[in-house]
């Protein structure tokens, strides 16, 4: 019988007043209700809350054919997309991967490689110039098409691609997941003949990773789909508003979290993991947060830390800086490898009373000591504990945060499926570069430009 994941909110609910969260349990079933009938805000974007259960095994099996056509045909696929377009997939495929792929050569997978999330013109450069003497193909993951960063990325790989394999080659190997019917990227698809996936209409790019979006790229890494499709599922039922509050991990997520931030003054929410592959699982979890929650001048602050790494650079600040911080672990209990500390005799750097342990041991008990220092030190620990590191939990997981971020945006009183505030800089860079349409704004802001610098 597969296992859960788990929540303990013990040493973060002790820094709350009697009753906190009982409180806000009729404010949590409130959004969760919203979210169920499709009476909140920003309610058309609503397609994720039930993705999970509607993924049928035909879909996977497609998604499958197509990851298998890529790995067949490349020695390295490269997933042009930025924020939710990639951040899920990445998450995922870092997490399950060998730590040293790219230096060891895995031999039965492609390497996959990300691109179209900056516009840094080496990484660009030295990227195709890798690429130069490899067969690649490309996932274009983009809803309009014309998002710079990965419209730009795209651009470069796709002549690339057409003049290193032939434009007959490079069309079976390009792949597109964007709108079903409109977009730059839909044009192109339906002008090139690219097998192609759709974004829904009604999901937003951070809680896309279980559409194509994210669903692709991690079959394409040799990784078992069905398996987090599975988890997630679960995880739906698990965490649907049907069930009772004590025993709804994401309802009392949401709830403890909201009210450190209400009434202990709790801005900062710190990511933390003890295991290094769960990296990009937070930098995923900041985006789904920090855009679901940031507006309305609301919103705690999503960051994040890898420990013990990050002990030796922000520990200091955590034990002893501005107490308007609260930490959240995942801990992964049972690695997926064993490995024991050896015995020395001469003993210079005196850890020969570790020799035997298994150093996962060592790593639990820099978590255990660390979370007791840091409890000590005013700070609340939420920990949510994951049986083992594999698809099915991850799967779990992504879904847990989802619907508790949904929730959590409610329960804030912010639409959470909106992304206002990230037009703000596109409208400045586009004026700046001449864009057309953008002449009056160009005008104006080279004149501010202007003054700032008299």
């Amino acid at each position: 019988m597969e296992k859960f994941i788990s929540l303990d909110l013990r040493k973060a609910v002790s820094f709350l007043g009697n009753g906190a969260v009982e409180a806000l349990q009729p404010q949590v079933k409130a959004a969760q209700t919203a979210l169920e009938k499709g009476t909140c805000p920003g309610n058309d974007f609503l397609g994720w809350l039930h993705l999970p259960s509607s993924i049928s095994p035909s879909f996977i099996a497609e998604l499958q054919a197509c990851a298998e056509t890529l790995r067949q045909n490349c020695e390295a696929i490269v997933v042009a997309g930025i924020g939710g377009s990639y951040l899920g997939a990445r998450a995922v495929i870092e997490a399950l991967s060998n730590s040293f792929a790219w230096l060891v050569g895995d031999k039965k997978n492609p390497t996959i490689l990300f691109a179209g999330n900056n516009i840094g013109e080496d990484y660009l450069s030295e990227l195709t110039e890798y690429l130069k003497d490899k067969r690649f193909g490309v996932i274009n993951i983009s809803k309009s098409g014309t998002t710079t960063e990965t419209a730009l990325t795209f651009r470069l790989l796709k002549r690339q691609c057409e003049e290193q394999r032939g434009k007959e080659e490079a069309r079976r190997v390009i792949v597109a997941i964007t709108d079903a019917k409109k977009g730059a990227a839909r044009s192109c698809a339906d002008k090139e003949g690219y097998t192609s996936f759709i974004i829904p209409d009604n999901v937003g790019g951070r809680f896309s990773v279980l559409t194509p979006v994210g669903l692709l790229p991690i079959a394409c890494a040799g990784f078992d789909i069905s398996q987090l499709v599975k988890g997630a599922q679960e995880m739906e039922v698990a965490c649907g508003a049907d069930v009772p509050f004590d025993k709804n991990i994401a309802a009392q997520y949401a709830a403890v979290r909201n009210a450190l931030y209400a009434e202990a003054g709790k801005k900062i929410e710190i990511m933390v993991n003890y295991q290094p592959k769960l990296h990009f699982i937070a930098e995923w979890w900041k985006q789904l947060y920090g855009e679901s929650e940031g507006k309305d001048k609301k919103g705690i602050f999503p960051a994040s830390c890898d420990f013990t790494t990050d002990l030796h650079s922000m520990g200091q600040w955590i034990q002893d800086g501005e107490r308007t911080i609260f930490e959240t672990v995942i801990s992964v209990e049972e690695p997926n490898s064993k490995l024991l500390f050896p015995n020395d005799d001469e003993n210079l750097d005196g850890l020969n009373f570790l020799a035997g342990k298994r150093v996962d041991e060592v790593n639990k008990m820099a978590e255990l000591g660390t979370q007791l220092a840091h409890v000590d030190g005013g700070v609340p620990n939420i920990r949510i504990s994951m049986p083992k590191l594999n698809e099915y939990y991850l799967g779990q997981l992504l879904y847990f945060f989802e619907i508790a971020c949904g929730i959590s945006g409610n329960v804030l009183g912010v639409n959470p499926f909106n992304q206002p505030g990230v037009e703000a800089y596109k409208k400045n860079m586009f004026a700046l570069l001449d864009k057309p349409g953008y002449e009056a704004d160009s005008k104006a802001i080279k004149e501010r430009l202007a003054k700032d610098m008299a």
